[in-house]
C-alpha cells in the first residue's frame, strides 16, 4: 500500500490445524457478526488446514487431472467455496489467514486491499531473504515462475473474508494433480523448497502477524473463539 490506513485494533483468532469445512463454518459466523456489527472489529483467523482442494468463483473441475478414486485413496476432499480464483491446495505447513475486514470502513477497496495483502506475504518472506513479487496478471506472490503464496478472497456487504494461504513447509506433491490456480504449467513452491531447509513454522506466524500489523498499521489482540459475542 502507497499509504497506511490507521484503524483501531483487530482481532486475532488463531486455531490449530482444522478442518476446512469447520473453519469456513467460523468465517461465516465471523463475516456474519462483522456485518450486523455484533462484533465491531475487524478480524485476522490464522490457522493451517488438513489436506484439501478449493475450487472458487471461476469453478475448476477441469484443473483437478487426477481421479476421484485417487482422490478417494489420498483422502483428500474437493470443496466448492465462494472465494475468487480457481483451484488450489491446502494443508498443514501452509500458513492461511483469513481477515474479516470491513472494507469500506477502512477505506480500501478491493484492489487495496488484495495488494496489502500480497505485501504482507512479501515482508514476511523476506525476513528470510526471499525476494518474491507481485505478478499483476495473476494475483499472489511469486519467485520467477514459481508461485509461494496464493490469494483468493470474498466480499459480502462490504466485509471480506477467505484470504491468502502462504506455503512454507507445505507438501508441493498434491500441486502437481491440479493446474494450480487454473493456471497450466505453473509449479508451486514454498518457503522450504527455496531455503533448502525448513523455516521454524512459529517464527513464520509471528512474522505474518507482525507483517499484517505493519502493513494495516493497526494492532492485533489475540481473542478466543469462546471470548467472541457470537460465540
Amino acid at each position: 500500500m502507497n499509504q497506511k490506513i490507521k484503524t483501531d485494533p483487530w482481532f486475532c483468532i488463531e486455531l490449530p490445524v482444522t478442518e476446512y469445512h469447520e473453519a469456513l463454518a467460523i468465517q461465516h459466523r465471523l463475516l456474519n457478526a462483522r456485518i450486523n456489527r455484533v462484533i465491531d472489529k475487524e478480524m485476522a483467523l490464522l490457522l493451517e488446514h488438513f489436506p484439501v482442494f478449493t475450487i472458487g468463483r471461476r469453478r475448476g473441475m477441469e484443473n483437478l487431472t487426477v481421479s476421484p478414486d485417487f482422490l478417494k485413496k489420498e483422502n483428500i476432499s474437493v470443496v466448492q467455496i465462494e472465494r475468487g480464483g480457481d483451484i488450489t491446495f491446502h494443508g498443514p505447513g501452509q500458513i492461511i489467514c483469513y481477515p474479516i475486514v470491513h472494507l469500506r470502513s477502512m477505506h480500501l477497496t478491493v484492489v487495496d486491499f488484495v495488494t496489502a495483502l500480497e505485501e504482507v506475504m512479501i515482508q514476511t518472506v523476506a525476513d528470510w531473504g526471499i525476494g518474491a513479487v507481485r505478478n499483476q496478471m495473476n494475483r499472489g506472490i511469486w519467485i520467477k515462475d514459481c508461485k509461494l503464496g496464493s490469494i483468493g478472497i470474498a466480499v459480502r456487504r462490504g466485509v471480506s473474508f477467505h484470504g491468502f494461504a502462504l506455503n512454507v513447509n507445505t507438501a508441493l506433491k498434491p500441486f502437481d494433480w491440479i493446474n494450480p490456480c487454473g493456471l497450466a504449467g505453473v509449479k508451486m513452491t514454498s518457503m522450504k523448497q527455496v531455503l533448502s531447509k525448513a523455516p521454524d513454522l512459529n517464527r513464520v506466524y509471528k512474522n505474518v502477524k507482525r507483517h499484517l500489523q505493519d502493513v494495516f498499521d493497526i494492532e492485533l489482540i489475540k481473542k478466543n473463539l469462546v471470548d467472541l459475542p457470537f460465540s
